[in-house]
C-alpha cells in the first residue's frame, strides 16, 4: 500500500485529528537534488583541481580511474523548509538495470520515509504545547526599553509583563506554536 492509498483510506475512516500527510511532506520540501556517487567524486576531484589542492592519499583518482560502480549509486537531497537536510539513496546491482530517473525516484523515496518520523516528532511537540519552563522564560524575557507591554516607559532590566498570568501565557504560546 503506498502514501496516497493510505491518505484516502484514513479520509474514509473519518480519522481527523492532527496528523502529517503526502501533502505536509511535499509542502514542506523547498527544494531536490540528485546525483549519483560518480557525480560527487568528480565535483571533488574538479573543485580540488581548480584550487590546486591535493586530496590525500585515500583520493588519490583521476576522473579515467573512477569506479564505474560509483554511477550505479544515486542519491536523493532534500531541503526542507527549515533548512535541514534529508537524504535518500537507490543502489542498483546490476549496471544492465540502471535507469537514471528510476533511480531518482527510489532515492527521492527513500528520503521522504525519512521524513515521516521527523515531521511527526515535531507535530507531537506542537500538539504537547509549550512546556512550565517556555511560559517561565517568556514571562522573564528581558524587555527592550523602547517596548511598553504595560503601557508605563520602557525600564532598564525590566522582564517579563504584568499584563498576563502563566497560564494565560501559555495558551498565547500554544496559540502562536499552533497547537
Amino acid at each position: 500500500m503506498n502514501d496516497a492509498q493510505i491518505e484516502t483510506e484514513i479520509q474514509a475512516k473519518g480519522l481527523t485529528a492532527p496528523r502529517i500527510t503526502p501533502a505536509d511532506l511535499e509542502a514542506n520540501i523547498v527544494s531536490e537534488h540528485y546525483f549519483t556517487a560518480g557525480d560527487g567524486v568528480v565535483g571533488v576531484l574538479a573543485v580540488a583541481d581548480a584550487q590546486g589542492k591535493q586530496l590525500g592519499d585515500k583520493v588519490q583518482l583521476r576522473a579515467a580511474e573512477i569506479p564505474d560502480e560509483l554511477d550505479l549509486l544515486t542519491f536523493c537531497v532534500l531541503i526542507l523548509r527549515n533548512g535541514f537536510t534529508v537524504t535518500g539513496e537507490s543502489a542498483c546491482a546490476s549496471p544492465e538495470n540502471f535507469d537514471a530517473e528510476m533511480g531518482r525516484k527510489i532515492a527521492r523515496a527513500n528520503a521522504i520515509n525519512k521524513m515521516w518520523p521527523l515531521m511527526g516528532y515535531a507535530l507531537k511537540n506542537r500538539l504537547a504545547g509549550p512546556t512550565d519552563e517556555q511560559v517561565g522564560r517568556f514571562l522573564t524575557w528581558p524587555v527592550p526599553a523602547d517596548v511598553y507591554p504595560d503601557g508605563t516607559p520602557g525600564q532598564p532590566g525590566r522582564t517579563g509583563t504584568n499584563l498576563m498570568s502563566a497560564p494565560q501565557a501559555k495558551a498565547m504560546l500554544q496559540y502562536v506554536l499552533g497547537g
